[in-house]
């Protein structure tokens, strides 16, 4: 039987009631309140984070407990009185036990993984996706909205209208998403992209996650880029489509696809959608937001703090 921990959250030691996120073989940026409700998460036992290394023994570690009882008994006028010494072996597992020590992060190159304090998350210049260990710089003009569709970090233009296809929803001229790919056994970064591409313009100007279609449907497409990509020091690959649709002026898609800069380096995919007609919108600010990407923390970059973003 494995001794591996699954993917779960588990306490971060060094921020008091925070829980982090272990992807089954390495911690990530990832954090949480402690205090979120969640369905219990399989395992041997419960891992603090940078105290503990889910799935390994402590080296030589002996618990030694030594208990004493005297007890008095009547029986027949006769007293027993008896001492009785208990000698532990390695608990770990069991509740209360000092976990292992967890080795120093290794990455290749720059990636490594950031400790709970690093990232600015709270800067309104950056999106910082914790879980992929990675920060976009956001455009003059965009914002980060408190709440997105499908919760993954979302920066997008400031400024709602309604939908060209639906005049009960609201839509916005620009919008870039970061995930974590998942559900595919695909490991190429074109394959991916290749395959995400679809799913990016379906979602942006078909059908959006809760079923509205907001701008009539998508009747054709026509791909302007597909080719490698250098992010983040790293090798990626970018599709890009023009999109006409059933209302409004269509738009472009692009699905970037890249590893991760943390843990094991499981892809990311960074999703855009402009509308078509918009000068605020060249599609060379695509070009300009991917070289914006950097690893959280990246003192050489500030993380992408500092730099202005503008339309060029």
């Amino acid at each position: 039987m494995s001794d591996a921990t699954p993917p779960g959250w588990y306490p971060d030691t060094h921020v008091h009631g925070t829980e982090r996120w272990w992807d089954g073989s390495a911690w990530t940026g990832y954090t949480r309140p402690s205090d979120v409700p969640q369905p219990p998460v399989p395992g041997p036992r419960t891992v603090p984070y940078a105290s503990a290394t889910p799935g390994r023994r402590a080296p030589g570690r002996r618990t030694t407990v030594l208990a004493v009882t005297a007890a008095a008994l009547a029986l027949a006028g006769a007293a027993v009185t008896g001492v009785v010494v208990l000698g532990g072996g390695d608990r770990e597992g069991q509740p209360g036990a000092a976990p292992t020590p967890p080795p120093a992060a290794v990455g290749t190159g720059s990636a490594r993984t950031p400790s709970p304090a690093e990232g600015p998350a709270d800067d309104p210049r950056v999106l910082t996706d914790q879980l992929d260990g990675i920060t976009l710089r956001v455009p003059d003009g965009w914002e980060k909205p408190e709440n997105a569709l499908d919760d993954a970090p979302t920066m997008r233009t400031v400024g709602s209208f309604t939908c060209p296809g639906d005049s009960g929803s609201f839509c916005h001229h620009g919008t870039v998403t970061a995930r974590t790919a998942t559900g595919t056994d695909l490991a190429s970064m074109r394959a991916l992209a290749e395959e995400d591409i679809g799913t990016a313009a379906g979602l942006a100007y078909e059908e959006n996650v809760v079923g509205e279609r907001t701008h009539g449907g998508i009747r054709s497409h026509r791909e302007l880029a597909s080719e490698s990509v250098s992010v983040a020091g790293r090798t990626g690959y970018l599709v890009r489509w023009q999109v006409t649709t059933g209302r409004g002026p269509g738009g472009y898609v692009q699905s970037l696809v890249f590893p991760s800069a943390v843990g094991s380096e499981t892809p990311v995919i960074v999703r855009f959608a402009f509308d078509a007609g918009r000068e605020e919108l060249p599609l060379s600010l695509m070009d300009t937001i991917t070289r914006g990407i950097r690893p959280i923390g990246d003192s050489a970059t500030g993380g992408g703090v500092g730099n202005t973003v503008g339309p060029g």
